[in-house]
């Protein structure tokens, strides 16, 4: 019999635990996310101050901007979003680091990456690549 209540505790307890580590969609949905981080270098904002951002549309449209801006739409599945279709505009910048990320964002969308968060921190990690974001919802 005590073993039976201490099993029937321990189930209990651990059915309260969420080990589901997945992002809901609504953590993303209508929100805007500024790059902070690339690769595990800070990214500067250079001399136009405007940070590269990701934007989360209805239905999971998405837009943003690197160096190019780029927009798309995105699918997010089972914590993995991909963007197979995503468009962006090609012109060459001054800063080397945004030309740079306009490649690695690209990758990152159209091959897919894992979606997690802590706090207001945005990550998305593909095979090669890991950005992070931080929430920066505009205010109207």
């Amino acid at each position: 019999m005590k073993k039976l209540i201490v099993f029937i505790a321990a189930a209990t307890l651990l059915a309260g635990c969420n080990t589901d580590k997945t992002v809901k969609p609504d953590a993303l949905l209508h929100h805007r996310f500024e790059l902070v981080q690339a690769n595990g270098n800070a990214v500067d904002v250079g001399e136009s101050g405007l940070r590269p951002y990701i934007e989360f549309g209805e239905n999971f449209a998405i837009n943003g901007k690197m160096c190019n801006s780029f927009v798309g739409q995105a699918t997010y599945k089972e914590g993995e979003l991909t963007s197979p279709g995503l468009a962006s505009t090609k012109m060459l910048c001054a800063d080397e680091q945004l030309n740079q990320l306009d490649n690695v964002i690209g990758q990152v969308l159209v091959n897919g990456a894992k979606v997690s968060m802590e706090g207001d921190k945005l990550t998305l990690k593909s095979s090669d690549n890991t950005l992070v974001y931080e929430l920066k919802d505009v205010m109207n």
